[in-house]
């Protein structure tokens, strides 16, 4: 668990999600997910402006592997994207919960943050399918 921060929430779809503390969030992929994709080649950004609903695809990431689904999970409005990642889309492997953060978003119900799962219960979806 040493590679789950405690203070995201996370989707069991494997996205977190960092409260910003303002309304606003930080989505990303979780570092298992990025470890199952493998060499990430492309991550295709959602568009700023955009409503999403909480469980909506709203991004995809390519890999070496595959191409997968990033579904967002909270809803709200697409603020901001991580534009660095159309040049070095290989962030997201080497600093999933940082600098490869994939969009902010202001948060459209702050209780759907609840619903997430903690660190620990993440942890053990992450056992589970492995």
């Amino acid at each position: 668990m040493s590679n789950i921060p405690g203070n995201y929430r996370f989707a069991k779809s494997h996205e977190w999600v960092m409260d910003n503390g303002d309304g606003t969030v930080t989505v990303g992929i979780s570092h298992h997910a990025q470890e199952l994709l493998g060499d990430v080649v492309f991550v295709e950004l959602p568009e700023v402006g955009r409503e999403v609903d909480g469980g909506e695809e709203f991004s995809l990431v390519e890999s070496v592997k595959a191409a997968s689904d990033i579904y967002c999970p909270v809803a709200g409005e697409i603020l901001e994207v991580n534009e660095a990642l159309e040049d070095a889309p290989e962030t997201v492997n080497e600093f999933p919960y940082s600098d490869g953060w994939i969009a902010r978003l202001r948060v459209a119900n702050p209780a759907d943050l609840d619903e997430l799962l903690d660190a620990a219960a993440y942890a053990e979806v992450v056992a589970e399918s492995e």
